[in-house]
């Protein structure tokens, strides 16, 4: 893995076979994320028609250097008539887990999406044993709601998850003129390889 910044890009059509591996490898998606086998074509399919990116939702990809390391996603969670906020999740290749990578790619898309989106909260669900996920959103700054029962059917049971948000004003009033500057830390800037 290359020690550059962590950055995020859009897809491009080149990175749909990483993509597909985790549709397709159990050993890609982690022990929380196998699901069963899909369809690795509806990557593809949906690239073709959006590029995926969309006001729905999108992905883009977690790069450091020339190295792809997995993706970001966000969808729309409509909250009312009137409102919406958005889930996140990150994906990352077992060569990019427990190094900070994931951390730091919700940290880049949710300034991201309150960058570019009239949001105030963003959400984010993890298994109850995942406690590696929890710790990374906690990092990035979300706050622990609650737990949602029986939310997640993998490897034969239904799994408990943990709901996370974080809200517009929390990045707000967590800012300092120091953790703007890039590699300065924090939410505002922070670097890792």
């Amino acid at each position: 893995m290359s020690d550059d910044a962590v950055i995020l890009r859009p897809v491009a059509e080149d990175d749909l076979p990483v993509l597909e591996r985790f549709l397709t490898d159990p050993e890609a998606t982690g022990p929380f994320q196998w699901l069963g086998w899909s369809d690795p074509g509806r990557w593809r399919r949906r690239w073709a028609q959006d590029g995926l990116l969309s006001d729905e939702g999108g992905q883009l990809m977690v790069v450091t250097g020339a190295d792809r390391l997995g993706f970001v996603a966000w969808r729309k969670v409509v909250t009312s008539r009137s409102s919406y906020c958005w889930n996140i999740g990150a994906q990352l290749l077992s060569e990019a887990r427990g190094r900070g990578v994931g951390t730091q790619a919700q940290r880049l898309l949710t300034r991201y999406l309150f960058a570019h989106t009239p949001v105030v909260r963003l959400e984010a669900d993890t298994e109850m044993g995942n406690v590696a996920e929890q710790r990374a959103l906690e990092k990035s700054g979300f706050t622990r709601e609650g737990v949602l029962r029986s939310t997640v059917f993998r490897d034969g049971q239904w799994r408990d998850v943990v709901r996370y948000s974080l809200l517009r004003d929390d990045i707000a009033s967590a800012r300092s003129p120091a953790s703007d500057r890039p590699g300065a830390g924090g939410a505002g800037g922070e670097r890792t390889a």
